[in-house]
């Protein structure tokens, strides 16, 4: 009875489209849009087939006749990767157009020469907890040169890669084996699949790796909304005897200073531009 029912209700839907103007056009491709998918799942059994450059044109042109509310239940499922590839180009699109120079292209410094950077590589491996702000004072008195921290940070992030087998432990896990009860805190941010930024809070236990808890919350952050993000976090749980952070800005809130002295935690700092000591 609920078939029948089920049948008769697209029966007089299928009419009502037949009837307006234009609803032929609409159920005929449709039908159509339909009948190609069937044709593309049954030539792949994979979960997300491969459609080919003629696949796309038709599935495109056939879905110009259809309601813009119709093309999302008619949609053929995609791939998981597609999507978030899809979504990073557009995260970056987002941030070229917000933070890009107005007015044209106009060229910066070319940067640093191979020599100095094989300089910066080569005081770096041999001496691997140097920050930047150190090796760009070494180079400097060495070479007389003018170097920043900020350019040895960059030659850094794009040439360097640490040896995982000769790190040794962070002060971190020292502290975390040393002290009864340890947490780390840490900030990022996101984007949402509407590129919508999001602020993300992530609490962990130091001496177990036990993640505590995530704290999320869209838009700007400041005093309030960190205290609300970290409670929200550690919600239902004992609090610890000490809390490192890293120096950034946002720790530095009075309101976050408080309410770190009302649940009396202890917060321990992490070494300004020692980029081993962020390790955990």
């Amino acid at each position: 009875m609920k078939d029948v029912i089920y049948l008769l209700f697209h029966l007089h839907t299928t009419l009502a489209k037949l009837i307006r103007p234009g609803g032929s056009r609409t159920v005929i491709a449709e039908n159509l849009l339909l009948k190609q998918q069937l044709i593309i799942h049954s030539r792949a059994r994979e979960r997300a087939p491969n459609l080919s450059t003629q696949d796309r044109t038709l599935l495109g042109f056939w879905s110009l006749f259809l309601n813009p509310r119709r093309i999302a239940r008619l949609s053929i499922i995609i791939k998981p990767s597609t999507l978030l590839r899809f979504h990073t180009a557009m995260k970056k699109r987002k941030y070229r157009l917000i933070y890009s120079p107005r007015g044209g292209y106009k060229p910066g410094p070319k940067g640093p020469s191979r020599e100095v950077i094989d300089a910066i590589l080569e005081m770096k491996r041999r001496n691997p907890r140097y920050g930047c702000p150190r090796i760009a004072q070494q180079i400097n008195l060495a070479f007389g040169l003018e170097l920043d921290k900020d350019t040895v940070r960059r030659v850094l992030a794009v040439h360097f890669k640490p040896d995982p087998n000769n790190r040794g432990p962070s002060w971190l896990t020292t502290i975390g084996h040393a002290k009864d009860s340890l947490w780390s805190v840490d900030l990022f941010r996101c984007e949402s699949i509407l590129l919508k930024s999001h602020w993300v809070m992530v609490v962990m236990d130091q001496y177990t790796r036990r993640i505590i808890g995530f704290g999320v919350h869209a838009g700007a952050v400041d005093g309030p909304v960190l205290c609300r993000m970290f409670n929200q976090a550690t919600s239902k749980q004992s609090w610890p005897t000490y809390l490192s952070s890293d120096n950034d800005p946002l720790f530095q809130y009075h309101r976050w200073k408080a309410n770190l002295r009302v649940l009396a935690i202890d917060e321990i700092k992490s070494l300004p531009h020692v980029p081993m000591s962020q390790i955990v």
